[in-house]
């Protein structure tokens, strides 16, 4: 067997890894602009545009934009609901999801195939072709809550959450990684006794911490930058998410290193979810290895 030469797989490593360095290099880079020219006033951001003190944090530096953000709009109210709207989403959004696909793949009955289809066809169906049905249904639909029996869901956070629980995309990540799951331990699991939520609750979803990841990455995503339906369905301010609430800076006096800063803020969540959902990745597909 020929070897490898030493120096020549170093080489290549060192290519890959500068070629790498170099994607994160560029995609990292609007980021570092938003941030650095959310600590500039206005006049110096749009001066340091044309040249690579953009990126650098030099000049007239201040936190007043981001003083200045939170006198101009209720920042802390716009994260805290697009915070709340899109974790309740996306917990309620794999366990259904998560239910529906274990149903399509482990059990056997009449018009599952027939139904997935359809549940797949709704993917090339864009949101905009439904929003306007979706609204005045979801105008005329009854709750129960503390205050009794009432009409209407607008202004609230269940038309904001309830409507995208469920999916095709998610379920179709699910679908197509629990077929790729063993079938032997459904068949043993079965043949012990276990029922069939003994086996989604203690086989299949312990081992489905990568799929899990990345539906919720992907869920988070689209829910924590809603625009449309939140802007058609909340007029109070007390439920408007954050890419509603980035309208309060485009009125009047328009200032771009507030919008810098509320850019800023309203990144935060994301990234921290990022990392952390990233970190439970790596670990869910240690941890199934071993097991495997």
């Amino acid at each position: 067997m020929a070897q490898i030469d030493p120096s020549n797989r170093g080489l290549r490593l060192a290519v890959r890894y500068a070629v790498l360095v170099l994607i994160a290099v560029i995609f990292i880079f609007p980021l570092v602009f938003m941030v650095v020219s959310s600590f500039k006033p206005d006049q110096q951001l749009l001066s340091d545009t044309g040249s690579l003190r953009a990126f650098l944090p030099v000049g007239d530096i201040s936190f007043d934009n981001y003083a200045a953000a939170f006198q101009r709009a209720p920042v802390r109210l716009f994260i805290f609901n697009s915070v709340l709207v899109t974790a309740v989403t996306v917990v309620l959004s794999l366990l259904v999801c998560s239910l529906a696909a274990f149903a399509f793949v482990f059990l056997e009955w009449r018009g599952s195939g027939v139904l997935l289809s359809i549940i797949l066809a709704t993917l090339i169906v864009p949101f905009e072709t439904i929003a306007i049905p979706l609204l005045l249904m979801v105008n005329q639909l009854p709750w129960i809550g503390f205050d009794g029996l009432s009409f209407g869901w607008l202004n609230s956070y269940r038309v904001q959450i309830l409507p995208f629980v469920a999916d095709g995309l998610t379920i179709f990540l699910f679908v197509q990684y629990f077929r790729d799951l063993p079938r032997e331990l459904i068949e043993a699991s079965r043949v012990e006794g276990a029922s069939w939520w003994m086996i989604y609750r203690r086989i299949v979803m312990p081992l489905a911490g990568p799929v899990l990841a990345t539906a919720a990455i992907l869920k988070f995503l689209v829910m924590y930058n809603q625009y449309l339906w939140p802007l058609m369905v909340v007029q109070e301010e007390t439920y408007r998410p954050v890419m509603v609430g980035l309208q309060y800076f485009f009125q009047l006096n328009r200032a771009w290193g507030e919008i810098m800063a509320y850019l800023s803020l309203i990144t935060l969540p994301v990234l921290a979810f990022y990392f952390v959902l990233q970190r439970a990745f790596i670990s869910s597909i240690a941890s199934t290895g071993v097991k495997g």
